[in-house]
């Protein structure tokens, strides 16, 4: 069945809204990272764990980043469009300088997750662009208070203890209702972020895991597969 001229309309441009109040290419953009790879954040007891799966091709030379380094403070882990993660995380780290030029201080990680937020939503009221087909778990750690924050393809925000995004989302997040605990240790949060994303896709194996760890001590530190093998990751 054809779509008439005004139903194309609403399909196809970005700032015009459906009788029913919908913007059908931010949904579009939703859709694509309901396909992502699963990427998740969790705050603990003294810092924040961001990770995701990635495929290994065995005749690719090196895998696109999921968990990105912003800051010493803070990073960033994405689901969905690959390259529209990596120009979104580049203007993350570009704002992060700004503020450190203009404030002499680290960015908060709550004023990054707003930046983000407001980017992708600039993509959503404007003609001849497209939402950003991406989330983004923005999480860091100031002044000793550790702090997650999503953000989707229409700009919302949101604060989280822990929340899992991409195709794995909701197993991931039901095991991590279950068994997340504000007093977490950094093991046990590194634990349960593997487990989660074990349990949003179930065939992925310890070397399709991107993990890092951001806390006030060593800030930013990424965890290569070999690295959680030597740490004894239940898997």
């Amino acid at each position: 069945m054809q779509m008439t001229n005004q139903q194309q309309q609403y399909d196809r441009g970005i700032t015009i809204f459906s009788p029913d109040g919908r913007l059908f290419q931010v949904e579009y953009a939703k859709e694509a990272v309901k396909k992502g790879a699963t990427a998740l954040g969790i705050t603990y007891d003294e810092g924040t764990v961001l990770a995701a799966t990635r495929s290994t091709p065995e005749l690719q030379v090196r895998n696109p980043e999921k968990v990105f380094k912003v800051d010493e403070h803070l990073g960033i882990a994405t689901s969905g469009l690959v390259a529209d993660g990596r120009k979104l995380v580049d203007e993350a780290r570009n704002e992060a300088q700004k503020h450190m030029m203009t404030y002499d201080e680290e960015i908060p990680t709550s004023v990054l997750a707003k930046f983000i937020a407001d980017r992708c939503q600039h993509f959503t009221q404007y003609g001849g662009v497209r939402p950003y087909g991406l989330s983004t778990i923005t999480g860091g750690i100031k002044d000793g208070n550790p702090k997650v924050y999503h953000t989707d393809p229409s700009g919302t925000l949101n604060q989280w203890n822990a929340i899992a995004i991409g195709k794995g989302r909701e197993e991931a997040n039901e095991h991590l209702e279950d068994e997340w605990e504000r007093d977490l240790s950094e093991d046990e949060a590194i634990d349960l972020a593997v487990s989660a994303l074990k349990e949003g896709e179930e065939d992925i194996e310890l070397e399709n895991i991107e993990l890092s760890v951001v806390d006030e001590k060593d800030n930013f530190q990424r965890f290569t597969p070999e690295d959680l093998d030597e740490k004894g990751v239940e898997f």
